[in-house]
């Protein structure tokens, strides 16, 4: 469990996150959602030590991650899986070695031992016999998939996405949606998304934050957020033709 505690953030003028509180629960996906600008990546950073915060604290599992110094934070940031926008590998090192690198950063195995795992987490995401592979010989959903696994080497204890289907056409999200929510509740991760694609949401949130303008203004799950009231948060779920539909054919059934 990650506790966000009061957290503000400002440049010079630019107040981006306002007095922030909520909880990324263990064994659950929990999803940051709002518009560009509404202070998503800045809360992320700020939760995980790439920035740090004005005032207020972030706790991981009891551990004040705020007040901690560069070796103390190194101890929490090596339970912690990231899967980048961009999937972020290595363009020369192949899928194994993309895979291997945090291994080789913080790990003491030994070089059968990070074969092993690398295979076992390869197989994870259905990639056997992709290891010999580079990123420019693959599909994006299989670079996504490699992120994945590379960000589960380490046996993470939390896993942070930020917009893992980018790019992605729709099926292929779904492929990468579900890996997401069976990684999470296999390993019982705290997982955190960072998204505005509300089929994610509404296929895997199980609790989700909605931000806009560096406010924190709805918290619930995927079945709450199509009867909410708060007017921004509708603006931003019914945007879509898709969510419109769910909306149209929840107010029938109501009616029947």
């Amino acid at each position: 469990m990650i506790e966000v505690q009061n957290i503000s953030k400002s440049f010079d003028t630019n107040h981006v996150l306002k007095n922030i509180s909520f909880t990324i629960e263990k064994g659950k996906v929990n999803f940051i959602i709002g518009v560009s600008g509404s202070g998503k990546s800045v809360l992320t950073k700020c939760i995980v030590g790439l920035m740090e915060v004005d005032e207020g604290e972030v706790i991981f599992d009891g551990r004040n991650f705020t007040h901690m110094n560069r070796m103390e934070r190194k101890s929490v940031r090596q339970d912690m899986g990231m899967l980048f926008q961009g999937s972020a590998l290595f363009d020369s090192l192949s899928v194994e070695e993309n895979v291997m690198f945090p291994l080789r950063m913080f790990s003491n195995m030994t070089a059968g031992e990070m074969k092993n795992r690398v295979n076992l987490c390869l197989e994870r995401v259905n990639l056997e016999g992709a290891g010999p592979l580079y990123p420019s010989e693959i599909s994006g959903g299989m670079q996504k998939r490699t992120g994945i696994a590379r960000a589960i080497a380490m046996n993470p204890k939390y896993l942070f996405c930020d917009e893992p289907n980018s790019g992605l056409d729709p099926q292929t999200s779904i492929v990468i949606d579900n890996l997401i929510r069976e990684i999470t509740y296999e390993y019982d991760i705290t997982t955190a998304v960072i998204s505005h694609d509300m089929n994610s949401v509404m296929e895997i949130g199980d609790n989700i934050n909605f931000l806009f303008e560096g406010h924190l203004l709805w918290q619930g799950d995927r079945n709450d957020i199509l009867t909410a009231e708060t007017r921004e948060l509708n603006d931003f779920v019914f945007a879509s033709q898709f969510m419109k539909d769910i909306r149209a054919n929840l107010q029938a059934e109501r009616k029947r």
